[in-house]
Formats: C-alpha cells, sequence, structure tokens
C-alpha cells in the first residue's frame, strides 16, 4: 500500500472524532481502522488476522499473570503494611507521611505493575491519613497520582512486556532492569520536592513505633517485597523466563495473602479473578485494535513520512530526542499506555535507532513520557482515579499537579540525555 492522503485523513480523522465524542479508545482504535480499510478496499478478514496476531506474542502470557498478581496483593492489607514498611525509613524526617508515599508506591509498584492500581490501592489509606496530618487535600491526590509513575518503570511492569513486543523481541530482562533506577530517580525527586514543601508548610513528622513494633513491621513489609524480588531475581539470573517469573509471582502473592497472612477468605478469589479478567480483556483488546492500527498506518508509511519529517528538522541526536519527547509527552495526553505503546513504538523508534539510541534506553523514555500521561488530562486514568478516590474535581487538583510536574519532567530529561543512567543495571546485570 501507498501513501494516500485521504486514507491517512479518514484514519486519524475518524479516530480523532472518535475520541471526542467519548468512543472507548479500544473501539475508536477498531472503528478507524475498518473505516480506512473499506475506503481502501483491505479485506476486513485481514484487520480481523492483524488483531489476533497482535495478541498471539509469547511474551504477551506474562501480562495476565503480573496483573493476577497484582489483583491478589491489592486486595489484601498489602498496601498497608508497605505503608508501615516505608514508615521505618523516611516516617521521622519532616513531611515524613509525603515521603512514604512517594516510597510506598516504589515499593507497591514492584508489586502491581501499574499505576492505576497504585492509585486506587494506597491512594484510598494515604489520601485520608495525609488529611488527617494538616497536608491539603489536594497536594495529597496530586503526589499519590505523580508517584505512581514508579509502576511504569520500576519492575514488573507489563507495559515493559508491551514495547517489547511491539520492538520486535527487545529483551525484557533488560527493559526491567533499565527501568529501575530511572523509577527511584523519580520516586526521590518528588521526596525532595515534599521536603521542600513540608519545611515551608511545617508538615509533621511521624511517630516512631518502638523496636518490637518496628521488627514485625520490617519482616511483614520484606515478604511483601518479596514477590518484586522473586520477579526480578528470577529473570536476570536466567532461571525464570518473564512468563514463568509471572507465573511464579500468582503462586507467591497467593500464598501470602490468603494463607500466610490471611487477609482476606479464599471464597473471595473468584472476585479477584473476575476482575483480573476484566482487566486482561481490555488490556489485550486495547493490543488488539491498536495493532490493527498501527499495521495501517505502517502500510500507508506514515511512520515513515514521519522520521523524514522530524530528521529533515535537524540531525542532531539532543534536538531529535526534545522533539520526540515532546510528541510524547502529548500523546500520552489524548490516549491510553497500551495502544500508545503499540503506535508509537514502529513509528518512533526507527528514528531513535538512526540517531544511536539504543531501544531499551528508548524502551525507558517511552514509557516515562506515557506514565506522565496517566497524571495528565485529559485522558490520565491514574488522575481520574486518585480524584475519585479523594472525592476532589481534577481542577481543583491541578494546581498541586503543577508542582508535581516540575521535578518529573526535570527526571525525564535527565534519564533522555543520560542514557548512562537507565543502561546502568542491563549492562551490569545481562551484557
Amino acid at each position: 500500500m501507498i501513501q494516500d492522503p485521504i486514507a491517512i485523513a479518514i484514519l486519524l480523522g475518524s479516530f480523532a472524532l472518535l475520541i471526542l465524542i467519548r468512543t472507548p479508545i479500544a473501539f475508536a482504535l477498531g472503528f478507524s481502522s475498518i473505516f480506512t480499510a473499506l475506503y481502501s478496499k483491505i479485506d476486513l478478514m485481514i484487520i480481523a488476522q492483524r488483531m489476533v496476531n497482535g495478541m498471539e506474542s509469547i511474551p504477551l502470557i506474562a501480562i495476565p499473570f503480573f496483573i493476577l498478581a497484582g489483583q491478589i496483593m491489592s486486595e489484601g492489607r498489602i498496601a498497608e503494611r508497605l505503608v508501615n514498611f516505608a514508615s521505618l525509613f523516611v516516617g521521622r524526617i519532616r513531611g515524613g507521611l509525603a515521603m512514604i508515599n512517594c516510597v510506598d508506591s516504589m515499593f507497591f509498584g514492584g508489586i502491581s505493575g501499574s499505576a492505576v492500581a497504585d492509585v486506587s490501592s494506597l491512594g484510598s489509606i494515604m489520601i485520608p491519613a495525609m488529611e488527617k496530618k494538616g497536608y491539603t487535600k489536594n497536594f495529597a491526590i496530586a503526589l499519590t497520582v505523580t508517584t505512581a509513575v514508579q509502576a511504569v518503570l520500576i519492575p514488573p511492569s507489563h507495559n515493559m512486556i508491551i514495547y517489547s513486543m511491539a520492538s520486535g523481541g527487545t529483551s525484557i530482562g533488560r527493559l526491567f532492569l533499565a527501568g529501575a533506577l530511572p523509577g527511584i530517580l523519580l520516586g526521590f525527586s518528588l521526596m525532595v520536592a515534599s521536603y521542600i514543601l513540608a519545611v515551608k508548610y511545617n508538615f509533621p513528622r511521624e511517630t516512631w513505633p518502638g523496636w518490637r513494633q518496628a521488627v514485625v513491621i520490617f519482616v511483614e513489609g520484606l515478604l511483601s517485597v518479596g514477590v518484586a524480588v522473586l520477579i526480578m531475581g528470577g529473570i536476570i539470573t536466567g532461571i525464570f523466563t518473564a512468563s514463568e517469573s509471572a507465573a511464579v509471582a500468582v503462586v507467591y502473592a497467593f500464598f501470602l495473602t490468603f494463607f500466610l497472612y490471611r487477609d482476606i477468605p479464599l471464597r473471595h478469589f473468584g472476585k479477584i479473578l473476575k476482575d483480573s479478567v476484566n482487566t486482561v480483556s481490555m488490556v489485550f483488546l486495547l493490543i488488539a485494535t491498536s495493532t490493527a492500527f498501527a499495521w495501517i498506518m505502517t502500510s500507508m508509511q506514515v511512520p515513515q513520512a514521519i522520521a523524514g519529517w522530524l530528521l529533515s528538522l535537524s540531525n542532531n541526536k539532543y534536538v531529535i530526542l526534545t522533539l520526540v519527547n515532546i510528541f510524547l509527552l502529548i500523546i500520552g495526553m489524548v490516549m491510553d499506555m497500551a495502544p500508545a505503546i503499540v503506535i508509537c513504538t514502529p513509528i518512533l523508534l526507527p528514528i531513535m535507532k538512526t540517531v544511536g539510541v539504543d531501544p531499551v534506553h528508548f524502551g525507558v523514555i517511552l514509557m516515562f513520557n506515557l506514565g506522565i500521561g496517566l497524571c495528565t488530562p485529559p485522558v490520565g486514568n491514574a488522575l481520574f482515579v486518585g480524584c475519585a478516590v479523594g472525592k476532589a474535581k481534577i481542577e481543583e487538583v491541578m494546581p498541586s499537579l503543577l508542582v508535581c510536574y516540575i521535578p518529573m519532567i526535570i527526571i525525564l530529561f535527565v534519564i533522555t540525555f543520560f542514557p548512562e543512567i537507565a543502561m546502568l543495571l542491563p549492562n551490569w546485570w545481562m551484557k
């Protein structure tokens, strides 16, 4: 298929129109693909085949297991234990509860792999607790939402698996390792911002629970974060594949929640399975329709046109990286992560390779940008969940969000222009 301006206009125009009338993004991607196929006289069976092929990638098997493991641990009291665990390390610093929020998201992100799960689980605990301690509700929501971005960077991130598939098989183990330091750096930057605000507004410190209780909290917290250690340890040592480690994570989470802690009765497992199936179905539908959408774009040589346009503006690596970051930040505002990854990867990865950017490094850049998009209207799912949990309007939270955006954008460009940060662990552990 050659470039057809009318077909491209139908594809992109119908997609934009469907989004404007609040059509679910999976259906918007699917319908715009069908409309374009009908105009271009493409057999609809080919569209169906592309959708099925998009879900047949073996690495994607890990996603249902990671989602189930995260769901099991979210339903229990894991979030509460991680809050107490984080308090041992940063609770006695000025603005300790805000610090706990940042560290806790780091731990929970390594368990759930989902920013939305992070916000919904931790938000229900942290937002009311911060309000009681004198923090404004809007700041508590903004901090909870933005710290959740760590979940898409710190392993295990199922979005990294989607990127691995979309990029032609980039090592999942290397991607997981590459996201760890940027995720930690993001959390640290938000802690610094929280501390500055805590000093300015005299936010309180948290009390020490006593050594006996501290030991109990430490052991329980260590067991809770053990699932992330198990996943990463298995992958980087070669004991498990990504899919196998995800299955092991489910077994570990099941044992921890239902037998060791006994947080919830076993009969509740049916509801957990149902909720997990709903989430998995949504994710795979997004992958399927976005794969068809991306195939049509590629067939019409849209990625080549965009690449040529970008490279015509400048051949300077850092200028190109800046333009790509701006582009991805805009995409993150209007599109969910899964379809954005599938669509943007074939467009931008060839450009990144042309200017000498490693696919693993670009994966981190992509995740970071789209993670910020989760906190940004109009399609910021993490932001919507945070406002729903905190019972506040988005426009009320935005001033506090703007404060949190500053360290996030700074760290984004640090990670972008200094690839050594992201590539340190993968080059060390998995050469």
